[in-house]
């Protein structure tokens, strides 16, 4: 049995950190310290951690970008049953061939990522936090000069998304596999899943493509003003392609996406929709026209393109 109270069926509860192939360690490392987050060296690849000290990421050097792995936690008592629900998929358990995959169960989903799930913290928050409000009262100045902006840090990392060339195969794996939830679809062109323990609106998501590949990973931060903040201080350090500022349909989330060196993603994101445990969602399938975004600058062609295809 899980250590959750009114626990549901065993399942992971929350992503523990990706790990990201990528051409060029100081690129990245220029990325990632711009948009806000903490990037340290270590074993020849980079750990990158937000405001809440956790290491999210682990980008490790390689002739192309791609997804080296994605790591979920999961609770002591979940494990075994978990390791069964995997097997159960038909996918095979990987032996672990050096001491960086010797904890946990490894295993590959049906687009040949490699997945770990580890007994681990809780990383997802237990409870929705406030959005910081930034209306002022009358008769004060409500915003500040920019010079007295401070540097937007993330405080967590909220989800990601993969590019599949079958999103609902993929959502009906991660389901049966490891207990993600559907939170929302559009047809079989994008949907979005949640851990049963208490999670953002999505955890993992997927996008149809004509090939795998990694679109985004989303960091929270505490309002929309620092959103709009995000956005300024990396065209400051002269990443200004992306999409945004804007607000999501699914999942609610005010969102700015700044794009990598390497043709994908890091959205700062505020607001997102949560969901608690034990409470059920109402998951829809809604239009395309209505499932992206409720208000924001048009979709630039390239944020829909699959690098690795």
């Amino acid at each position: 049995m899980s250590t959750f109270p009114d626990s549901p069926p065993a399942g992971v509860h929350s992503i523990d950190h990706f790990a990201l192939n990528v051409p060029s360690l100081p690129e990245a490392e220029h990325f990632f310290t711009a948009f806000g987050l903490d990037v340290m060296h270590a074993g020849g690849a980079l750990d990158v951690r937000a405001a809440d000290g956790h290491r999210w990421a682990r980008i490790l050097s390689s002739d192309r970008k791609s997804l080296a792995w994605l790591s979920f936690n999961c609770f002591e008592g979940d494990l075994p049953a978990i390791a069964r629900r995997v097997s159960a998929t038909g996918a095979a358990i990987i032996s672990p061939d050096d001491a960086t995959r010797s904890e946990g169960i490894w295993f590959s989903d049906p687009d040949g990522n490699l997945v770990q799930v580890r007994v681990g913290p809780k990383t997802t928050p237990d409870a929705k936090a406030a959005l910081v409000p930034f209306s002022a009262a009358a008769d004060c100045r409500g915003s500040r000069v920019r010079s007295e902006v401070k540097a937007v840090r993330p405080r967590r990392m909220s989800h990601v998304l993969l590019f599949t060339p079958d999103v609902l195969r993929a959502v009906a794996f991660y389901e049966r596999a490891l207990g993600l939830r559907l939170s929302d679809r559009s047809d079989d062109i994008i949907a979005f899943t949640h851990a049963a323990y208490g999670s953002d609106h999505h955890l993992v998501a997927f996008a149809k493509s004509s090939a795998k590949g990694w679109h985004h990973v989303a960091w929270d931060v505490a309002s929309i003003d620092e959103v709009g903040n995000g956005a300024t201080q990396m065209a400051a350090a002269g990443f200004k392609a992306g999409w945004g500022t804007g607000r999501h349909v699914l999942g609610s989330n005010y969102f700015h996406y700044v794009r990598d060196p390497w043709g994908s993603f890091s959205e700062y994101s505020a607001d997102i929709d949560f969901v608690s445990a034990g409470t059920p969602w109402p998951a829809g399938n809604f239009a395309p026209e209505d499932s992206l975004y409720q208000w924001g600058p048009d979709v630039p062609e390239y944020f829909v393109h699959n690098t690795e295809a």
